[in-house]
């Protein structure tokens, strides 16, 4: 690996052009992964991606121009200092913000390399295109902007904002949803019954412990196996299995903690009026995200969940 001090001119130009072409890829590949759920932000990478291969075609022509047709191939990974990101490529499953958030970076890291270059430089046409090249890079910004203005229409800002949602639903609502109430529900029964059959608070406190994590564990892997999402739209799969897994252990957990307490009746007590707590929670998520009017989310919830808590209940006393 070479310092980017130890460059001669001829190398850095080589180092440019394979810049510039990655960045053109970096940002089809965007566009490509986004181009089905945010067409207008795809059209944003596309036009970047092509004044990308314009800024390659200039630094080829002055290339040429004083060395020659050979272009040796050295890469941002060939040069110390520079950072390696991760490949766009594997940034398929990638949100509208980080993909743009990491666009951005790119963009500031090529400013940097552009006025660096540019002092370095001692071909006075060389200089003057790598000093050109670092404002346009320093001005993409606001490239997006009038891209922005341009394809984002207002029409286009509301469809991407519901896709966003949407996604948002699939991905993490409704697989967190599922999971808190299994862990709200499930974890019932086999609370109270060891509580009314021990009257134990710590042996109850375990049981509820071990329940929880073994549901959250069992409802993390059953979610992210379901499917993987690319016929579905539902999503990576890590994603939806480990919302469905931490939210369920979550629902468990949270009637198991009052069972810390030595007093049994304290204990439970305080124990019934959080599980009430998460099944109003759950209603209210149903209600928010889930298009499902209240009152009816709440009798569904609550009459599973009571059946369940007097299950519990019932067994333990027997």
């Amino acid at each position: 690996m070479k310092r980017f001090s130890d460059l001669t001119e001829q190398e850095i130009l080589a180092l440019a052009i394979s810049s510039e072409d990655e960045d053109a890829r970096s940002y089809a590949t965007f566009a490509n992964s986004l181009m089905e759920r945010f067409p207008a932000s795809a059209k944003v990478f596309i036009e970047m991606a092509e004044e990308e291969l314009e800024h390659r075609r200039r630094l080829t022509d002055m290339y040429q121009k004083s060395f020659g047709d050979f272009i040796p191939l050295i890469r941002r990974s060939d040069v110390a200092g520079f950072v390696r990101h991760r490949p766009a490529w594997l940034m398929k499953h990638a949100s509208l913000e980080n993909i743009q958030r990491h666009a951005e970076v790119i963009e500031a890291e090529n400013y940097n390399f552009y006025k660096q270059a540019a002092a370095r430089a001692a071909d006075p046409a060389v200089k003057k295109l790598l000093n050109e090249l670092a404002s346009a890079e320093k001005g993409h910004s606001s490239l997006a902007d009038r891209l922005g203005e341009k394809h984002l229409t207002q029409s286009a800002k509301a469809e991407e904002e519901e896709a966003q949602r949407r996604l948002f639903l699939l991905q993490v609502i409704q697989p967190g949803l599922v999971g808190l109430m299994d862990g709200s529900v499930s974890t019932l029964a086999p609370l109270f019954a060891a509580a009314f059959a021990t009257h134990s608070t710590w042996e109850t406190f375990l049981v509820g412990m071990a329940a929880s994590i073994g549901a959250g564990i069992s409802m993390g892997f059953a979610e992210a196996l379901s499917d993987d999402g690319k016929l579905t739209g539902r999503g990576h799969p890590l994603i939806r299995g480990m919302a469905a897994g931490v939210m369920t252990t979550v629902g468990g957990v949270g009637h198991a903690l009052p069972y810390l307490i030595p007093d049994f009746w304290t204990a439970t007590t305080i124990a019934t009026i959080i599980v009430f707590v998460e099944l109003g929670a759950i209603s209210w998520i149903r209600y928010r995200y889930m298009d499902t009017p209240f009152l009816r989310a709440a009798f569904q919830v609550a009459v599973g969940g009571f059946l369940v808590f007097l299950a519990g209940i019932f067994i333990g006393n027997a």
